[in-house]
């Protein structure tokens, strides 16, 4: 049995959204309820995460974007303020971004260390959307792409693989490791669709040519057509550039139930992505992953896809 780390803390419930806003802290609450109704969570090594140090999120964003989204943070009695249409902030959203990075760091260092094998970051506000300079589709900074570059840095490790399965491309993502040979973005994704990039044309520039794999999906396929390019588009393609370290954005709105996308993959469904992905890991990494929260947003059906995603990387 793995020793699988879970990053969690009550401070990621602060980051106030309103209360209409899908990205809201009952995603957290739903899913640690879930967790704790069932065996589960005995089996999970329980972590607390730590802010990031900004120099490490200044690796992705310009120390001006950090200082806008710092700035704009409403007051405590102000409420809301939006970044654009779909990404409001309000007074602990700051610090709870830093400590949504944190997170994944805190999980690197575990894993490095030796105390685990691999782990998931029950986080928010999600990543995946967030550009170089640009806060968008929930997010605020790209939680994968600064711990990508922590892992490199810090490690010494060259090779990231970053595997994407939320319902909506990684635009944020893909955009900054676009030329970079170095870290692989594989994003299979619902198109046409929210933010409406992602197609097999977009396989990135310069020397990071061919390193950006999309395989959008139109909707309403599941769990067959998954795992089918999971088999034969990310396994080969992982073989070829054998990774030291896999992150994914774990985003769960793929999922038959969810009301913000037309995909059907069930909990089983993203069980066998898990395995295919911990199988490669294996092989490469020393079964190296951290897995982070990004979209999900039935409640229900996020917490058991997560109790799925995490009773096979304990396995």
């Amino acid at each position: 049995m793995n020793k699988t780390g879970f990053i969690y803390h009550t401070d990621y419930l602060k980051h106030n959204t309103g209360p209409l806003h899908p990205e809201s802290p009952q995603r957290l609450t739903a899913i640690m309820e879930h967790l704790e109704r069932g065996s589960i969570m005995s089996r999970l090594v329980k972590i607390d995460p730590h802010p990031a140090d900004r120099p490490w999120i200044e690796r992705i964003h310009p120390i001006e974007y950090i200082e806008e989204i710092n700035n704009s943070s409403p007051s405590e009695s102000e409420g809301l303020r939006y970044l654009d249409p779909d990404t409001p902030i309000s007074f602990y959203s700051y610090k709870t971004a830093l400590l949504a990075v944190g997170g994944l760091l805190t999980a690197v260092d575990k894993i490095m260390d030796g105390d685990i094998n691999n782990a998931f970051c029950a986080i928010r506000p999600p990543g995946h959307h967030a550009e170089p300079r640009r806060a968008m589709g929930f997010c605020l900074f790209n939680n994968i792409a600064v711990a990508a570059r922590y892992i490199q840095i810090h490690y010494l490790l060259k090779k990231i693989l970053i595997i994407d399965w939320d319902a909506h491309h990684g635009n944020g993502t893909q955009d900054i490791f676009y030329d970079d040979p170095t870290v692989m973005y594989f994003s299979i994704h619902q198109y046409p669709h929210y933010p409406g990039t992602g197609s097999t044309k977009e396989r990135g520039v310069g020397k990071g040519d061919g390193f950006t794999i999309n395989v959008p999906m139109q909707g309403g396929v599941g769990d067959k057509e998954y795992i089918h390019a999971f088999e034969e588009r990310l396994r080969p393609t992982a073989e070829v550039f054998e990774p030291d370290f896999i992150l994914i954005s774990a985003g769960f709105d793929a999922h038959i139930d969810d009301p913000l996308a037309g995909m059907k993959v069930t909990d089983e469904g993203f069980g066998e992505l898990t395995r295919i992905v911990k199988g490669i890991a294996k092989r490469y990494c020393d079964g190296r992953i951290v897995s982070a929260l990004e979209g999900g947003y039935n409640l229900n059906a996020l917490a058991r896809s997560v109790e799925r995603h995490l009773s096979i990387l304990i396995d």
